[in-house]
């Protein structure tokens, strides 16, 4: 099948030209869009500011505290007159990041759950893997997680396989580090956080880019921690639908079904993992 993704973490030659030269902090953008975000907004963009000097925060349509908290901040804020969902923020996100000239996109939630603290770990990683998606994948402090939550996000990961041909570790996750050919994408279909998982396809079957995940902490409301979240906006049983459905429809379209199990098996999760933490306990997923 001329989908299927070969085993290395790299893009593709022949697929998409791979820009190799080194990524510093002045070369991305971070992206940050933004739903009733008052409760922790505010610091997400200080550590952000703290590790890159290009931020972007797109408002889409909140009725909280949400912009005042960014007041005297040097950041880029776009505003949606009313809410329009993650994707149309993140697609506008994209857009401004690239009329800036950023050669990589940064995306973070303005939940508190993504650190500033990961984005230089990503960063490497990203030079150590040019040209890939790299995800800031949630496999510290795991048991943090909610068990749903946890079982929500290995399905996903089992979903999404079938629309990029190989395993991915934390598809889920919203901190990510997209090149800049990735986010220069146009006709991605799907809205919310269904076009996060379709931007990995879109990648993949046009571009022939894979994603390689960095492990960073699991941040959620516990017993552990003092530190308050706001309600998510994910809902697992009603937004894993959408994106899975909307998948499993574009992989039985696409067809080369059994070519695509193949593929899947071949490939496992790439995990960036220079000290070796994390090689012991990650097992491939099987298709």
């Amino acid at each position: 099948m001329d989908d299927a993704i070969p085993a290395s973490p790299d893009a593709r030659p022949g697929r998409a030209p791979v820009d190799r030269m080194p990524l510093d902090r002045g070369d991305i953008a971070v992206v940050i869009p933004a739903l009733n975000e008052a409760l922790r907004i505010r610091g997400v963009v200080e550590g952000a500011l703290a590790q890159c000097p290009r931020v972007i925060v797109v408002d889409d349509g909140s009725d909280d505290d949400t912009v005042a908290r960014l007041e005297g901040l040097p950041v880029t804020l776009l505003r949606h007159a009313s809410r329009r969902g993650k994707g149309a923020s993140l697609r506008d996100g994209f857009r401004e990041a690239l009329r800036q000239g950023a050669r990589a996109v940064l995306t973070m939630d303005g939940d508190g759950q993504h650190s500033g603290d990961d984005i230089p770990r990503m960063l490497a990683a990203a030079n150590r893997h040019p040209g890939c998606i790299v995800i800031g994948a949630r496999l510290r402090r795991r048991s943090q997680q909610p068990l749903h939550r946890r079982l929500a996000n290995e399905f996903g990961d089992w979903g999404l396989a079938w629309g990029t041909g190989y395993q991915v570790a934390d598809s889920q996750s919203g901190q990510r580090l997209y090149p800049a050919a990735v986010a220069a994408l146009e006709d991605v279909p799907g809205e919310d956080f269904v076009f996060e998982a379709q931007i990995m396809i879109s990648a993949s079957r046009r571009l022939g880019v894979r994603c390689v995940s960095v492990p960073i902490e699991s941040r959620y409301k516990s017993v552990h921690s003092h530190e308050q979240f706001r309600a998510s906006h994910f809902r697992p049983l009603r937004d894993l639908w959408r994106i899975t459905s909307h998948i499993v429809l574009q992989a039985v379209r696409h067809g080369g079904l059994p070519a695509v199990y193949r593929s899947i098996r071949a490939n496992p999760a790439v995990i960036d993992d220079p000290d070796g933490e994390f090689a012991a306990t990650l097992q491939p997923q099987r298709g």
